[in-house]
């Protein structure tokens, strides 16, 4: 078994259905806004004048992928009448995990309650490592190009799920990482320092632990991809795997114990945590 069937969704936080990206709620409200304006004659662009709102702002909530704030609302009651439908229909917006892929969802609402978290990375600096420039530089290389606000929103959520780390000082932190991940070039090397110093600082406390898996080691344990482990508040053990559009959310007990025991073998064939910590700073040294 490979579904969430024996997942706690009270250990967890959250139930586990998927949900639609964008949210239901949010396309009702966008569908609901655009009938208005097109009743009242009004092209996006006009539309946009009234409430003062970018063309591009008012494309974005008609299609369900922006919340709108309170000023947009009642601006658009200004504009389109005064009903009061639209003032009504914000009440029941509900945000969907802006910024997060539909199929890490699930994986991401376990990670907040999770008492301990193991990663390995062999593609890119693990989310929760990743300093601001060399996110952003992620995101804006995804095809299809995401527009602005969008960005944004995935800008805004891998900021705040790095404060897991700051947040929770005795929750342990695992990261196994392919040294060839940080000797990929994403930028100029100010923007590759950043990187580096981002990612010594965000290991540096005592629940932290990276390690890096020097180019050296040759064949290992987790070749089969990129792998995270963690455990819920109730010792439940569960595991993810991600792909290219894709994610599984894996809680058969005997495939997650398998996953581990590659994940524990990785452990002692990657470099320690301080020999990681020289390896990273010789490579900002070299920039």
């Amino acid at each position: 078994m490979t579904t969430t069937d024996n997942v706690d969704p009270v250990a967890a936080g959250a139930e586990y259905e998927r949900e639609p990206d964008p949210s239901d709620s949010l396309r009702t409200f966008g569908a609901v806004v655009q009938a208005l304006r097109e009743h009242a004659g009004l092209s996006r662009t006009e539309f946009a004048e009234l409430v003062r709102f970018s063309k591009h702002t008012v494309e974005s909530v008609e299609l369900g992928r922006r919340m709108p704030d309170a000023s947009f609302v009642e601006r658009a009651e200004d504009a389109l009448g005064n009903t009061g439908a639209l003032r009504q229909a914000a009440r029941f917006l509900t945000r969907g995990e802006a910024g997060l892929a539909a199929w890490f969802r699930q994986w991401a609402r376990l990670e907040r309650v999770a008492v301990s978290l193991c990663t390995y990375e062999c593609r890119l600096v693990p989310g929760l490592l990743q300093s601001e420039g060399y996110a952003r530089a992620v995101f804006e290389g995804t095809v299809p190009v995401a527009p602005d606000d969008q960005l944004e929103s995935f800008m805004e959520r891998r900021m705040e799920r790095q404060r897991m780390l700051s947040e929770r000082p005795t929750t342990p932190f695992s990261f196994i990482v392919e040294e060839s991940v940080f000797r990929r070039r994403f930028g100029e090397a100010g923007k590759m320092r950043e990187l580096f110093d981002h990612v010594l600082e965000s290991s540096a406390p005592r629940n932290v632990t990276l390690q890096v898996v020097p180019v050296e080691a040759g064949l290992h344990a987790c070749l089969d991809g990129p792998l995270q482990l963690l455990e819920t508040p109730k010792g439940q053990r569960l595991a993810y795997s991600e792909g290219q559009q894709n994610g599984r959310l894996i809680s058969d007990p005997k495939e997650v114990s398998l996953l581990q025991q590659r994940y524990d073998t990785l452990r002692s064939q990657a470099l320690n945590a301080q020999d990681s910590r020289g390896l990273l700073e010789r490579l900002r040294g070299e920039l």
